[in-house]
């Protein structure tokens, strides 16, 4: 077994203990949009939620049960988006997180139930072992101003997609390219599909490349190819790869669907 296939296999039992937590993916039961609900009131959820300007106002009586960072929670508070992961939302009730979101002045919350049954029944991810081929060198270009594309999203919405330049790499001999984004912590981040989409693979996958270096090279590794959250949860927002981003080669890689 090669150094490789062994970061590769720590990787696959990381993410399957990622998906599986207590407030990963497979606990998320509903996003609500407030404006679908003008009365401020979320089937199963108790307060009045309310979008107000830059933020959300929830109203709560003493008998709603509800948590605010930690403390029970009984008036009126506005609220912001959540930044950080779902088991950190400020508001809960019982052991059910209420995460704040905001895409494109739109307000809403996510409901995060760690004791739903698809994260009890969780079969896991079908993935390819390790391969070398599946990953090549890749050298990142950066656009000259950060481009931002309207793409569909798995709810039926259309948002925009911020990109920041093309990674190029060849596979099988193909010169390729997939446009991506950058992450804070100077990773990139691509939405793609390939000739598997729906076809042995889940309809799109995201993948993760390392920061590039100086000089714009980095590795693409579709043995990490991931499954989006929408895989897990049928109320998450992923967008759709965006233009050029449906790769006419088979990408026999990575996580490919969860196992049933």
């Amino acid at each position: 077994m090669t150094d490789a296939t062994e970061a590769w296999q720590r990787w696959h039992k990381g993410r399957l203990e990622s998906v599986s937590a207590p407030y990963g993916p497979l606990a998320l039961t509903g996003t609500h949009w407030l404006e679908d609900y003008p009365d401020g009131r979320i089937p199963a959820t108790p307060g009045v939620w309310a979008a107000e300007g830059d933020a959300v106002v929830l109203t709560a009586a003493p008998d709603d049960g509800l948590t605010l960072d930690g403390e029970p929670f009984a008036g009126r508070v506005r609220l912001a988006a959540d930044q950080g992961p779902a088991g950190a939302a400020r508001v809960a009730h019982g052991a059910r997180r209420l995460v704040v979101l905001e895409r494109e002045g739109s307000w809403g919350v996510r409901d995060f139930d760690p004791g739903t049954t698809t994260r009890r029944d969780f079969p896991g991810i079908d993935a390819t072992p390790y391969a070398p081929r599946w990953s090549v060198p890749g050298r990142f270009t950066p656009y000259d101003a950060r481009r931002t594309v309207r793409v569909p999203n798995v709810d039926g919405r259309e948002r925009g997609l911020g990109l920041a330049g093309e990674l190029a790499f060849a596979l099988d001999g193909r010169e390729l390219t997939l446009q991506v984004s950058v992450e804070g912590d100077g990773s990139l981040w691509a939405v793609f599909a390939d000739a598997t989409s729906g076809n042995g693979s889940y309809r799109f996958r995201f993948l993760r490349p390392a920061a590039p270096d100086a000089e714009g090279r980095t590795t693409v590794d579709f043995n990490r190819a991931l499954l989006p959250p929408c895989a897990f949860a049928d109320h998450f927002l992923c967008p759709f790869p965006p233009p050029g981003n449906r790769l006419d080669v088979a990408v026999a890689a990575g996580e490919r669907n969860v196992a049933g």
